[in-house]
């Protein structure tokens, strides 16, 4: 079977060779009859011989069908036997596809590779219930504590304001964290954005740079936007959430006096966005995993966050068909690059 290159080549040759074997030990069996002088007597029969061909021949092909299909159907067993592992939670199984043909090593090999993403899968539901369950129960934790630090009728009333700035913070904090675990789930489970419409997104973006004014004025941030005009066609409330996520990553992690570059482009084809800043970047261990859910490198533990932000960014640009890449070096800023391509309302509709 390892010379075939395909099931189908393999089971015409097995099929050719039961009736060149039925054939020859048919023709075997005449001979040794007539050799015996056995022949001329039973030709007086005139269904022997038609008789004698289909039982030789019906032997034949039993005993062959029967060593083959064992050996043939040997990796389809092992493959169900397989899949009733897989069936009871256990994805750590694999089959070796050394020495199959064709269909059956592409059907094994498939299945590796299912059960390995299943495998993975499974992995990461099980971290992302511990770390959303550890993200919920941190600001609770906080917020019990200090509440009850409250009923303490000693306190001054600065550590009274203390304490219930505290509780308003985490409090926020749980807020945000809802919303962008909701909106995630949402993106996620959508295949194509709905709603969609022709706005002007640069004016969007200044817009959302307006929204969080409060956050780079504390801080005292230079922006710098550098936005052409564009007309896109696209949702405009997900592109919104897309500015505001990127936005307040860049200034959650430049530090105060930094600055923030905005730029928006266009050409034929695509709408191009970059968003730099001068803060305190990521290594390349970080930044291998800087899209994945609720992750945060050791340096962003001492910044307020949740670890979705890049999640969402990248979850939109997908939606909207395009692609989004980093580049980053500790102490010397981030640069995000995000590319859409442009789509008219024309277009859609024929689409």
């Amino acid at each position: 079977m390892r010379k075939f290159h395909s099931l189908r080549t393999a089971s015409v040759v097995f099929v050719l060779l039961i009736m060149l074997s039925a054939a020859f030990f048919t023709i075997f069996l005449l001979t040794l009859l007539r050799a015996l002088r056995l022949l001329p007597v039973l030709l007086l029969s005139s269904t022997f011989i038609p008789f004698l061909c289909l039982m030789v021949s019906s032997f034949v092909g039993t005993v062959i069908s029967s060593v083959v299909s064992y050996h043939l159907l040997l990796p389809l067993r092992e493959l169900i036997a397989a899949t009733k592992t897989v069936a009871k939670g256990d994805f750590s199984v694999r089959l070796n596809s050394e020495g199959q043909i064709g269909e059956i090593a592409e059907l094994i090999e498939s299945f590796n590779v299912m059960t390995e993403d299943l495998g993975g899968i499974e992995m990461f539901r099980s971290d992302f219930i511990n770390t959303f369950s550890h993200e919920f129960k941190t600001p609770i934790v906080s917020i019990r504590g200090f509440a009850k630090q409250l009923q303490n009728e000693n306190l001054t009333p600065e550590e009274r304001k203390e304490y219930t700035d505290i509780i308003i913070a985490e409090s926020e904090r749980l807020t945000k964290l809802s919303a962008n675990v909701l909106l995630l789930s949402k993106l996620e489970n959508q295949a194509i954005l709905a709603d969609l419409a022709e706005f002007s997104l640069d004016e969007q973006i200044r817009s959302d740079i307006l929204l969080l004014e409060k956050q780079w004025s504390r801080k005292q941030l230079e922006i710098e936007p550098d936005l052409n005009e564009v007309t896109y066609f696209g949702n405009a409330e997900v592109l919104s959430q897309l500015w505001v996520n990127l936005l307040s990553n860049a200034i959650k992690f430049t530090p105060e006096g930094g600055k923030i570059v905005v730029r928006l482009t266009q050409d034929n084809e695509n709408v191009k966005v970059v968003v730099r800043d001068n803060g305190i970047g990521m290594n390349s261990e970080t930044l291998s995993h800087v899209f994945e859910k609720f992750y945060q490198g050791d340096r962003s533990r001492s910044v307020e966050g949740n670890g979705l932000g890049l999640s969402l960014v990248k979850r939109i640009v997908e939606l909207c068909g395009g692609t989004i890449s980093i580049e980053s070096e500790e102490e010397n800023g981030t640069s995000v690059y995000i590319t859409l391509p442009k789509k008219s309302a024309s277009e859609s509709k024929q689409s």
